[in-house]
């Protein structure tokens, strides 16, 4: 969808977060961090519920502002369904949690930083004494891919913080989604004498990465997000045998503890989705990463359970599904303004 020029526009303002939560990482990355923050026309943002946009791997918050073909950023989107009645108003917050890793789970992590509390302790508290918006029964998060595994783990977690999350092809069913990439990932580091060290260090130094050599480097950032070895290079140890790829059942287990479809056997995690004012789950029916099987487990249990939330599927893959914005902005705005 083109975008009208002439709409009313929102404004945007960037926010530097100096974050003590993310003091420790072993990645060396900056513990400083940029949050553009839209306002929509006409308000400064006093008394409008706050909702906080995760991005997916190898995105930032800026990836969502920038100028984009053919089409809208997320700031433009809002400002047609907010000027066209389609969604009420609200800040959205757009936070630059890239890594080193070249992604985040949007968890806390000896290796790649504390980000659950960074999110929480650091960055709410500055953009609501900022905007006098959000506050307890107003703040909603939502994301895909990477983004949309921080909003539901996030809502599973800290419902405590969070009253409305939206899903979209969030990572789930991990055994679907990860181990897969585990022989492709070895493949990689065997051109390196299998040192991750050196791949990072090569990887790091090359002016045009190799779209495989940056799939392997996922796979190295959810081992160091996951499992993370505070001994290790960069806190990174694999769940696989580095000869053979046969599974290490103790290393496997620990991923497995935060997938969100076990996570959803947990007591407290279902309390937690059943005190929200409104839950989205979503995925593509042709999703190349396999997620619509783990967001079809995650479904079947909430709705065991009786948790209620909006589910659907729809005839696309994991790759440019903005467009699904269109549904899950108005969802959490409204619930969030009630």
């Amino acid at each position: 969808m083109l975008h009208d020029p002439l709409l009313p526009k929102g404004t945007l303002t960037t926010l530097d977060i100096a974050s003590a939560a993310l003091a420790n990482n072993m990645l060396g990355d900056p513990t400083t961090r940029a949050v553009v923050v839209y306002v929509p026309h006409g308000h400064d943002g006093a008394g409008l519920p706050l909702l906080v946009d995760l991005v997916g791997y190898t995105g930032s918050g800026f990836s969502h502002v920038n100028w984009k073909n053919f089409g809208e950023n997320v700031p433009q989107r809002l400002d047609r369904l907010i000027a066209g009645g389609d969604m009420p108003p609200a800040i959205v917050a757009f936070p630059d949690c890239f890594t080193r890793l070249g992604g985040n789970q949007y968890i806390n992590s000896a290796a790649m930083g504390n980000w659950e509390d960074f999110l929480v302790d650091d960055m709410l508290p500055a953009l609501e004494s900022s905007f006098g918006c959000g506050g307890k029964g107003r703040r909603g998060v939502f994301g895909k891919s990477s983004g949309g595994y921080g909003a539901i783990v996030h809502a599973m977690r800290r419902a405590d913080i969070w009253d409305a999350a939206a899903c979209h092809s969030g990572d789930m069913g991990f055994e679907l989604v990860y181990l897969n990439d585990m022989p492709a990932t070895l493949r990689r580091l065997a051109k390196k004498d299998m040192s991750i060290e050196r791949f990072l260090a090569d990887l790091e130094a090359d002016p045009k990465p190799d779209d495989k050599d940056i799939h392997a480097l996922m796979a190295l950032a959810m081992a160091a997000t996951y499992d993370p070895d505070p001994g290790a290079i960069r806190g990174i140890r694999l769940p696989v045998d580095m000869h053979t790829c046969e599974v290490i059942d103790e290393r496997w287990a620990k991923w497995l503890d935060w997938d969100p479809v076990l996570l959803a056997d947990r007591a407290e995690v279902i309390a937690n989705l059943k005190s929200l004012k409104a839950l989205w789950i979503e995925c593509g029916t042709e999703d190349q990463y396999n997620l619509v099987y783990g967001a079809r487990r995650l479904h079947a249990k909430l709705v065991a359970a009786g948790v209620a939330h909006r589910y659907e599927e729809f005839p696309d893959t994991h790759s440019s599904i903005d467009y699904r914005m269109d549904k899950t902005l108005p969802f959490l705005a409204k619930a969030l303004s009630e």
